[in-house]
């Protein structure tokens, strides 16, 4: 599995390798625009072309884009529906231009608003982003369930990916908080196993294509989005080690989004952490597969 962690790239993209590489990372994740603003960044060619071959020389096999928070593809407000698809777009075009893997999208809230006229417009605001770029996977991320937020249920995201056009660019972000607090027991090898199996009836086998590691301060089915260090939370180290250890996702990139011991973000220390509960968790599953032969 390819663990790392959200980093920050100020002072130019080069800079988040840079940090993902002090981080240990194998993939990194960034926003590529400040996430309080509308306002789009730009790169020149220079900085991208710095930023691959950063890449190119570290170690680090993955990087996401993860779309800011102010898009809401759902909204009923066209001016947001149209702002969103803005950036959404951006994103999706310096992500073909730095060679992403993929954007991670919040599919968006209905806030007070009917659930199926959300779904309709968050999918035709992704289509249409995706017409206007090329190349780079979308991926949708399962959210906590708060108040109107779309994505709560493995049947919400197989409506949205069908809204969506459901075409090849279109993938599945996992975050481990998320599923533990919309319901999802993976706390345990077999709750993994059964949620992965969920998922594949829901929209398809090969559709989960990036993770996110974070623990929950809040406990199963709480519908509340609150992250905690690795195996601080609800998840706990084994929660933790069997999301990570599930063979079907080992070759995917797997980064840490949790608020880390001095609200700075993922530390070295707890991107190594993660690493070696995969490690763990593997070696479980291995066990319990020699025993039961």
């Amino acid at each position: 599995m390819l663990i790392g962690a959200h980093v920050s790239p100020a002072g130019g993209l080069p800079k988040a390798v840079e940090r993902g590489v002090q981080r240990g990372c194998r993939a990194i994740q960034i926003f590529n625009q400040s996430p309080r603003m509308w306002r789009a960044s730009t790169y020149a060619d220079e900085a991208v072309a710095a930023f691959r071959e950063a890449m190119a020389a570290s170690p680090i096999d993955a990087v996401l884009i993860h779309a800011v928070y102010l898009l809401n593809c759902a909204s009923e407000d066209r001016a947001i529906r149209e702002k969103s698809l803005v950036s959404l777009t951006h994103s999706l075009r310096v992500g073909h231009a730095i060679g992403a893997s993929a954007v991670v999208l919040h599919p968006g809230s209905a806030k007070k608003g009917e659930l199926a006229g959300a779904i309709r417009r968050s999918g035709e605001t992704i289509r249409r982003a995706l017409a206007d770029s090329e190349v780079c996977e979308l991926h949708l991320e399962n959210t906590a369930g708060a108040g109107g937020t779309l994505g709560r249920s493995f049947e919400e995201l197989s409506r949205l990916l069908e809204a969506a056009g459901g075409g090849r660019r279109l993938g599945v972000c996992l975050d481990s908080c998320h599923l533990l607090a919309s319901g999802y027991d993976i706390r345990t090898v077999e709750g993994m196993t059964g949620t992965l199996r969920e998922a594949a009836r829901a929209f398809g086998r090969g559709r989960v294509r990036s993770l996110h590691l974070n623990d929950s301060q809040t406990p199963l089915g709480s519908n509340r989005d609150r992250h905690a260090n690795v195996g601080t939370g609800e998840l706990g180290e084994g929660g933790c080690a069997a999301f990570l250890s599930a063979p079907s996702l080992q070759k995917l990139p797997c980064v840490l989004e949790t608020p880390g011991v001095k609200k700075e973000g993922p530390s070295r220390e707890e991107v190594e952490h993660a690493m070696r509960l995969c490690e763990r968790g593997i070696a479980a599953r291995r066990r319990r597969g020699g025993r039961k032969r």
